[in-house]
């Protein structure tokens, strides 16, 4: 092993893999997998010309295709299936809404090595067998839910399957079990926090510990207020269903990037335009090739998430490499008289402000010819009961922030707390209203 096993408390030896290590097993089992996806309609056509063999270097990965979102929603519901379906025992499927839906296999070994995957990342940010685990989030089709319930299981965790919703039933559980970690999606959790502190109650004073977060983007300052406002740790997770679901990567205790587990998934990052990889430490789009998968492996998968691999070894002692926090999507990017704006760059400003409550809501409209962006901002109950020229002030404050970053000025609405729309699943935070 590359790494002193005594260095890093570790659950899977896999964790302490060398980078030499790393590329050699990342080599055997990308040709294993392309010999493996070969089975299937899409890639027997796809890969026809591909002797995985003849593969002798990772680099040799950006000669093969690239699968998109929509070949899996031409190949619905089996075009991708590298087996039987008789072999298989889980079935997840997104929703469909924009278009067909996805639907991905898993066989038994997959389901398995999917929970070992989650349960090295919960050991990674201290959670033991010892604790309690309130896993706050939806279950069926969606992967986050079962994802980290048998993750939990698997590490020996009581484990407590309270899904989305009813925050009072939510925080009755927590009381009661004593629970210590949770897993939780980040605008979920600053709302459960304002019922707390409705309801009279601080998260402060129960056992809880360790919070794991994702499912949608999210910022450090949104981090930050979950930190503070619960006293517990918060570690940022990635995890998307065509590579199984949660679990891709997780932050470490140092809290310094993800670790994306190599022995899993081969990645690599590229522009989102041209499809030509980037260098190490420059934003792009994330690019993923499972490596471990026996009933539906993916390819190239491009996830339209954007982020940028770090440069550097963490200090936890581990060598796979480290993405940072998904900064949005190649797709949520919107153009504004002429500039590009992510809605992560709005959210970092709004939260650093502790005038500002735990919602906001970005508003494209247009004025005649003229597109606008309106942004309704929920204030703190103290600060929204001061006199209008405190409001007029903050509101310009928010105003002059939010065009040095962004290079546009935008209209801000502020509303009272509670005021905008929220949902038990990922929040929405741009609605375009110029169609």
């Amino acid at each position: 092993m590359g790494t002193d096993m005594m260095t890093i408390e570790h659950l899977h030896q896999e964790e302490l893999l060398s980078r030499d290590e790393l590329h050699d097993l990342q080599l055997k089992r990308l040709r294993k997998t392309l010999k493996t996806a070969s089975a299937s309609p899409h890639y027997a056509r796809t890969l026809a010309c591909i002797d995985p063999e003849d593969i002798r270097s990772l680099d040799q990965v950006r000669d093969l295709p690239f699968t998109t979102k929509e070949d899996l929603r031409r190949g619905y519901p089996f075009g991708f299936l590298a087996r039987d379906p008789g072999q298989m025992i889980r079935m997840h499927a997104s929703s469909g809404t924009t278009g067909s839906p996805t639907a991905m296999f898993y066989t038994a070994g997959d389901v398995s090595f999917w929970a070992d995957l989650v349960a090295r990342c919960m050991h990674m940010t201290g959670i033991r067998a010892e604790d309690t685990f309130q896993n706050l989030s939806g279950y069926g089709l969606f992967t986050g839910g079962l994802g980290m319930h048998y993750g939990a299981e698997r590490l020996g965790c009581l484990t407590i399957p309270a899904g989305a919703g009813n925050s009072k039933r939510q925080i009755k559980l927590l009381k009661d079990f004593k629970v210590s970690c949770i897993h939780i999606i980040p605008s979920y959790a600053l709302h459960l926090f304002s019922v707390f502190r409705e309801s009279g109650l601080d998260p402060r004073d129960l056992n809880l510990r360790i919070a794991l977060i994702g499912a949608e983007p999210h910022s450090e300052e949104i981090r930050t207020r979950i930190e503070e406002l619960s006293g517990m740790k918060a570690y940022n997770s990635y995890g998307l269903s065509e590579m199984n679901g949660p679990g891709v990567a997780f932050e470490c205790r140092t809290q310094n990037g993800m670790h994306l587990w190599e022995d899993a998934f081969l990645a690599e990052i590229i522009d989102p335009k041209t499809g030509n990889p980037l260098p190490e430490g420059q934003l792009g789009e994330l690019v993923l090739t499972s490596l471990n998968r026996e009933g539906m492996p993916i390819v190239r998968y491009r996830t339209r998430d954007l982020t940028r691999f770090i440069p550097g070894t963490c200090a936890c002692g581990r060598e796979h490499i480290r993405i940072d926090r998904i900064m949005g999507r190649a797709d949520d990017m919107f153009i504004l008289k002429g500039v590009n704006i992510y809605p992560m760059q709005v959210e970092q400003i709004l939260m650093s402000m502790p005038e500002v409550g735990q919602n906001y809501l970005i508003v494209l409209e247009r004025e005649g010819f003229i597109d606008q962006m309106r942004i309704k901002v929920e204030v703190r109950d103290e600060f929204f009961e001061e006199d209008m020229r405190v409001l007029k002030g903050l509101a310009q404050k928010i105003t002059r922030s939010l065009q040095q970053e962004i290079l546009i000025t935008p209209k801000v609405d502020l509303v009272e707390h509670r005021s905008l729309p929220r949902t038990q699943g990922k929040a929405e935070r741009v609605q375009d209203r110029r169609k």
